[in-house]
């Protein structure tokens, strides 16, 4: 990789660009793990238009990737969590939940709850999905700034959009597109709280294949950025960060 400002490459340079501007890319985890790509935009930015790209040419699911210490301050617990919680009064439940060994790609999934921002009617036209991800945005900027949110003041669950919370460590504990986003808004010095959207193959169902995703990306001037490069820029950004004192 060609080191560019700061360290970082080109490709990353232009992913942080596109990102600080409000606008697409296209983020690919890792081969051998989901081995996806994302569509991948920040929450703040979103529009009705963005979110029916992303069902019609991503196909994937629509979800938000939100900041580890802002799922934590606003009360987000994973979803497993929730219903290990519930299995007391319904045992039936621990058949059910994800246990160590049963997802192929990593240790655990990273869904929270799914929800509704107050002022929508259904929830899932792109007009209600996209002001429930604004302000998923927004509460994580707030969160972050000091303000004392109460989640629940502005949201509601069940819902249609899928939360994702994000490892504490990030790329360091989990490679998943949640942890990638976020790491890629934390260089980029934007709200982390990021959608991302599965792109899937129209004729086999599967994933969209890594070259094919590349070639759209070329087609609609698309940054493409791969996980690998994702964690390089991560450790020159960290290197760059103050030193906590004890």
């Amino acid at each position: 990789m060609d080191a560019g400002a700061n360290g970082y490459s080109e490709n990353i340079r232009r992913a942080v660009t596109a990102l600080q501007n409000g606008e697409m890319i296209l983020l690919f985890d890792l081969e051998g793990r989901e081995a996806e790509t994302d569509f991948t935009i920040p929450a703040t930015a979103v529009k009705p238009s963005d979110v029916r790209w992303m069902r019609n040419d991503a196909g994937g699911l629509i979800c938000v990737a939100l900041d580890p210490d802002a799922s934590e301050k606003l009360g987000l617990p994973l979803m497993a969590d929730i219903i290990r919680e519930a299995n007391r009064s319904n045992s039936a439940l621990s058949r059910i939940v994800e246990k160590s060994g049963d997802l192929k790609y990593d240790s655990r999934s990273s869904f929270s709850i799914w929800v509704n921002h107050r002022d929508t009617r259904t929830g899932i036209p792109d007009n209600d999905r996209t002001l429930t991800i604004n302000k998923l945005g927004e509460v994580v900027k707030n969160t972050l700034d000091g303000e004392n949110i109460h989640f629940g003041n502005e949201f509601r669950t069940p819902g249609h959009v899928a939360t994702l919370r994000a490892a504490k460590g990030l790329v360091h504990e989990r490679m998943g597109q949640t942890e990638l986003s976020i790491t890629l808004a934390k260089i980029a010095g934007i709200t982390p709280a990021m959608v991302v959207c599965e792109m899937l193959d129209d004729e086999t169902g599967n994933a969209l294949e890594k070259k094919d995703a590349e070639q759209y990306g070329n087609d609609h001037n698309l940054v493409f950025v791969e996980g690998e490069e994702v964690v390089e820029a991560y450790e020159i950004w960290l290197s760059s960060q103050p030193q906590k004192k004890n």
